[in-house]
């Protein structure tokens, strides 16, 4: 009870009535209220608290896009720190290196990483493959080989490893596409507006508007 009572006379409907209602005082010392001041004291302290803007809770403040991106650009530092560590087919070393490729040049601090900052699905499939599907799959392919090595299965386990890292590949590479895809459709977007505003900056007049003979 102390707390609230304490809340509100520091809150912005005491502050504003409580101007107010002095300059109710100042008009009574001022002998325009007469006998009547208390109310019009009391008439003001209430116009004012009535006036004052509510009590507006503080908006959450969630994690900027940006920091997200630098956790990602350290955890891909770890994936390729533990790629090095472990033994894998060449295909798949091939593969995983362009996967990594990809991934880089996603995060790359710079205008490509700010537009991937942007798309919050993109950031989603970027972080995945960082911290889920890749590494999976490279220690599902060493747990498998292993038991392959006891007990020959029905399909070989880098056989298996280089189509998940293929599938990965690609869902990075839609990734970068649409981002592309993104760029050129906001350029082809500033052609037609240049184009519908009429575009007398691209356009030449012809040699017989400007009053010279056409050349030969």
């Amino acid at each position: 009870m102390a707390a609230r009572a304490a809340g509100y006379l520091e809150s912005a409907r005491n502050l504003t009535g409580s101007a107010a209602a002095l300059g109710g005082l100042a008009l009574t010392f001022a002998g325009f209220a007469g006998a009547y001041w208390p109310v019009v004291v009391g008439g003001l302290y209430g116009a004012g608290a009535l006036l004052a803007p509510p009590p507006r809770p503080a908006a959450p403040a969630f994690e900027e896009p940006s920091s997200r991106l630098d956790e990602l650009r350290a955890g891909l530092v770890t994936l390729r720190a533990y790629l090095d560590r472990v033994d894998l087919p060449d295909a798949a070393t091939e593969r995983l290196t362009a996967l990594t490729g990809l991934l880089d040049g996603l995060l790359a601090p710079g205008w490509v990483s700010e537009a991937l900052a942007e798309d919050p699905e993109g950031v989603h499939v970027v972080a995945r493959a960082v911290r889920r599907d890749v590494p999976e799959s490279v220690d599902a392919y060493l747990r498998t080989r292993w038991w392959t090595r006891l007990a020959p299965g029905a399909r070989a386990p880098e056989e298996e490893l280089e189509r998940q890292v293929a599938l990965l590949h690609g869902e990075a590479q839609e990734l970068v596409d649409g981002l592309r895809e993104a760029e050129e459709l906001r350029q082809r977007s500033h052609t037609k507006y240049l184009e519908d505003r009429g575009g007398g900056g691209l356009r030449r007049t012809s040699p017989a508007k400007e009053g010279r003979p056409p050349e030969p």
